[in-house]
């Protein structure tokens, strides 16, 4: 994350007066919808941040993963929910800022009809390939795919999603052909990276380290402007010359549109003591993820800028869905 971002968001982190100005407690469970399934980048932070939210709530936060049209079916399913403070979403970069501009018939515009209420997380991807692939770094894979223009294929958590975003930015940035499989998550795409039926996935470090690790995958380069902690000896775009691949991705919860202010106010708070734990910290810091929260307005206007953004590359690098 770079310093602008870190600068944005770090000081809702040291606000507690606004936690101790909350008197509105949810009295049933919360939803807390993911709409990815579990094991993806966004479903491990949710559920990190969900498990000291409910202590500092006083409720159970049950992570519910609804699946289906590159994250849609969640965020519709929130947008759908009475804003009573049983349902928050987590959305992410994908869902809320792409693919309202992929999508022609959404139904719902996730910036109007959704409540902002904190920045969560942001994270990098690593370019991960399968061992069998004749590639030890990043520039011997792209003399590989450039040597054979769309056989090699790479695997997304889903059209729209920043799995399959990032590495169209990264195809633009190289001027490489390389065929895209949309799944249903992150988890899927890369099990078949690890079984060889795919090549090649953009994937966020959190969800990728294990296979990382357990060298199933090898890692050629991470898109953040620094080396990822987790991949000291990882290279990052600019150093193998594709400044322009750089991209960071993030996830942020949002409420149904309409909640009520006291009712905001109150999650932003428990999401505040949450990444303000160093447990929570350490555990999204392993995970891959930088933890970054923020003021509800902070993120509205975030958001529109991100959206401003996407628009642009996935009009210029001509993504659709499949």
């Amino acid at each position: 994350m770079n310093a602008t971002r870190r600068s944005l968001f770090a000081a809702t982190l040291l606000a507690p007066a606004v936690a101790r100005a909350q008197a509105w407690s949810p009295t049933r469970p919360v939803r807390f919808v993911v709409p990815f399934p579990a094991g993806g980048a966004t479903d491990v932070v949710a559920r990190v941040l969900g498990e000291r939210m409910q202590e500092t709530l006083g409720q159970p936060v049950v992570v519910e993963n609804r699946t289906g049209a590159g994250g849609n079916v969640g965020v519709e399913n929130v947008v759908r929910s009475a804003p009573e403070g049983t349902t928050i979403l987590m959305g992410t970069t994908g869902t809320l800022t792409v693919n309202p501009h992929l999508y022609a018939t959404l139904g719902f515009d996730p910036l109007r009809d959704l409540t902002p209420i904190s920045m969560a997380f942001t994270t990098d991807h690593v370019l991960v390939v399968n061992p069998s692939v004749a590639a030890n770094t990043a520039q011997e894979f792209l003399a590989l795919a450039r040597a054979q223009p769309g056989r090699l294929s790479y695997g997304s958590a889903g059209s729209g999603s920043s799995t399959h975003t990032v590495p169209e930015l990264f195809k633009l940035a190289a001027r490489v052909d390389i065929a895209h499989v949309p799944y249903r998550g992150s988890a899927p795409a890369l099990n078949d990276l690890v079984a060889g039926t795919i090549q090649m996935m953009l994937d966020q470090i959190p969800s990728a380290i294990g296979q990382i690790r357990g060298g199933r995958v090898r890692a050629l380069a991470v898109t953040g402007a620094r080396r990822s902690p987790l991949l000291p000896d990882v290279p990052t775009m600019a150093e193998i010359g594709l400044p322009d691949a750089q991209a960071t991705s993030w996830g942020a919860v949002m409420a149904p549109g309409g909640l009520p202010a006291p009712i905001v106010a109150r999650f932003n708070a428990a999401i505040a003591d949450a990444l303000g734990q160093q447990a929570v910290k350490d555990r999204l810091a392993a995970a891959g993820a930088d933890g970054v929260g923020s003021s509800a307005e902070e993120l509205a206007a975030y958001l529109r800028a991100e959206s401003a953004k996407w628009a642009r590359v996935v009009r210029e690098a001509r993504i659709t869905v499949n």
